[in-house]
């Protein structure tokens, strides 16, 4: 079996693929190297095709998640690196991802410092995803939607029905990892200014969305963390204003009775949720074990 498969998600990322594909073909001869053509409009396919790698074409834009899938898939090696095809990421610090593996993890993340975001506000965002996930998960996470990972192939594939079509695959695979107790481990890396055109994050339409990762990190590894302290919340503030009320009109009034029904029923959507999100887990593992 093939050791390592290498895998580019690229939409009209030429200018980019002619210096990240000759790179990786002189450092990794013998790998396999993926681009997935998403929808471009450009001379992606026909560069990566020329320069030696094995290209699977989407014939419109299905998403940088759908892409990743798509290489996974076909991938046919043991090891999956994953890596951008504008020449942020550089082929040179594949190994040090490839060596923290060898310490017995199944991921290992390239995780950038702040010189690496795209810009402040980003950077920002960012910080503030790797807080919230740390503290869901108990793990100290470095950077949740970096592209540039490295990870065993079989792991990967069991999450692939979760992983969603759009930009926060990275979020989605790091929080499986976690919440199946796969190891996951950091490395430091440099990140290179993007070639080409300029980047597919759109900021007011992504921006929402990457709110809405808020919610999928906790859905996703334990809702009850979300859930639970909202409950908690909607109660005390029933509890605070039902003592009001007592004490001047000596009454349970209906503000307070609707509050205490928020309370149970956003406790028991999480708890709900957390039955959920374990069968998710465990129909993954089955799933694994019965093949």
């Amino acid at each position: 079996m093939q050791e390592l498969s290498i895998i580019l998600p690229a939409k009209n990322e030429a200018e980019g693929l002619k210096r990240t594909l000759p790179d990786l073909r002189a450092a990794y001869p013998a790998a396999e190297i993926i681009v997935v053509n998403d929808g471009s409009t450009d001379a992606t396919a026909s560069i990566a095709a020329e320069l030696g790698a094995n290209v699977l074409s989407s014939p419109y834009s299905m998403g940088n998640g759908a892409a990743i899938k798509r290489g996974a898939r076909a991938a046919r090696g043991r090891i999956l690196v994953f890596m951008d095809a504008d020449g942020q990421h550089r082929a040179e610090h594949i190994q040090q991802l490839l060596a923290k593996l060898d310490d017995g993890y199944d991921m290992v993340v390239g995780a950038r410092d702040s010189t690496g975001q795209a810009n402040r506000h980003r950077g920002l965002a960012n910080a503030f995803y790797n807080k919230l996930a740390s503290h869901m998960t108990g793990h100290k996470i470095l950077d949740l939607t970096s592209g540039f990972r490295a990870a065993r192939a079989d792991r990967f594939r069991e999450f692939l029905h979760l992983l969603p079509n759009g930009f926060s695959y990275p979020t989605t695979s790091t929080m499986a990892f976690f919440r199946s107790a796969y190891p996951v481990a950091y490395v430091p890396i440099p990140v290179a200014k993007r070639m080409g055109n300029g980047s597919h994050i759109r900021p007011i339409k992504d921006g929402i969305r990457f709110l809405l990762i808020i919610f999928k990190i906790a859905t996703l590894y334990s809702p009850m963390k979300l859930f639970g302290p909202i409950a908690t919340g909607f109660f005390l503030t029933g509890l605070g204003y039902y003592g009001y009320t007592f004490a001047t009109m000596h009454r349970l009034t209906n503000m307070s009775t609707l509050l205490f029904s928020a309370a149970v029923i956003i406790f028991l959507i999480g708890l709900i949720s957390e039955q959920i999100t374990g069968l998710t887990y465990l129909a993954a593992r089955d799933g694994r074990d019965h093949k």
